[in-house]
């Protein structure tokens, strides 16, 4: 699986995933901002599992990643992800991941891929939430407010958000220092029939609303709308399991919750469901989280 890299082509989901590989190990990318001059952290996972996923065979699909965020990613320079073959079972292989730039390493990812097997079946039930289609678009307002700084964020072209308000979710009651958001999300343009490139648009829209979880008063994603940012918040480690086979490009479900928030971290879960129900992902996270004022 081999990518043609052209970091100046318009930012479609395809394009943020594209490698270009230097060897049958070794790959090299570029990563957009998230924050100023800090590349997006779920794109860097995202593409540190495309790499992985390129030294697979095809049938083997991916089931969990665990990531930790070294530093921040320059996105003006190129990330190259460095492959080992740490294991290549019947069923199971696994990969490890370096992404470094100028040599120096930014961010690790274990990976692991297997073969497809029958078994048991049970999961939660999908709470009960309006509809994506009911719900509006929370960038309209920034797209005509600040147009210039709606088109520099790469994430808001490429990912479609819909957020649920709490009282709306089914399942929904108020527990006491439990920090909850619900929100519908799914890449903006359709996506081949590539198991791998699924996975990774999902990795990469999981890391854009979880590290808010943590600290709902603060709420940077929705802050960012309203011209306001009242904190630093950015990822320390993630990790994901892929349950279920799943298409990434009709909307998904994504259930967060965080439990704790102290001595500057944050630690937040979520579900993601398909439209149709089907538990498809379960995602963790640790996060930095600094109050500016």
């Amino acid at each position: 699986m081999t990518f043609v890299l052209d970091h100046h082509v318009s930012p479609d989901f395809e394009s943020l995933l594209t490698l270009e590989e230097l060897s049958s190990n070794e790959f090299r990318g570029y990563c957009h901002a998230g924050h100023p001059m800090r590349a997006f952290g779920g794109q860097v996972a995202a593409q540190a599992l495309t790499a992985a996923g390129c030294t697979v065979p095809p049938e083997n699909l991916a089931h969990s990643l665990h990531g930790y965020f070294l530093s921040a990613g320059d996105p003006t320079k190129p990330i190259v992800y460095e492959v080992e073959r740490l294991r290549d079972g019947r069923s199971y292989r696994s990969r490890r991941v370096t992404a470094r730039q100028d040599g120096e390493p930014i961010f690790t990812l274990s990976a692991s891929f297997k073969l497809p097997e029958g078994g048991a079946d049970r999961q939660l039930t999908m709470p009960e939430v309006p509809p994506p289609e009911e719900l509006p678009d929370p960038y309209e307002h920034w797209a005509q407010e600040r147009p210039e700084e709606y088109q520099a964020a790469t994430t808001v072209r490429v990912m479609s958000l819909r957020f649920v308000p709490q009282d709306r979710v089914s399942d929904h009651r108020a527990v006491p220092g439990l920090s909850e958001q619900t929100v519908w999300l799914k890449p903006a343009r359709a996506l081949p029939d590539n198991p791998l490139l699924h996975v990774c648009a999902l990795t990469y829209g999981s890391d854009m609303t979880l590290a808010s979880t943590a600290s709902l008063d603060i709420q940077p994603h929705r802050s960012m709308l309203k011209g306001q940012s009242r904190a630093i918040v950015t990822s320390l480690d993630h990790a994901v399991w892929f349950h279920r086979p799943f298409r990434a490009d009709d909307w998904m479900l994504f259930s967060q919750s965080s439990p704790s928030s102290c001595d500057g971290r944050g630690l937040s879960s979520g579900h993601f469901w398909s439209r149709e129900g089907d538990l498809v992902a379960t995602v963790v996270q640790e996060s930095l989280v600094r109050r500016l004022d």
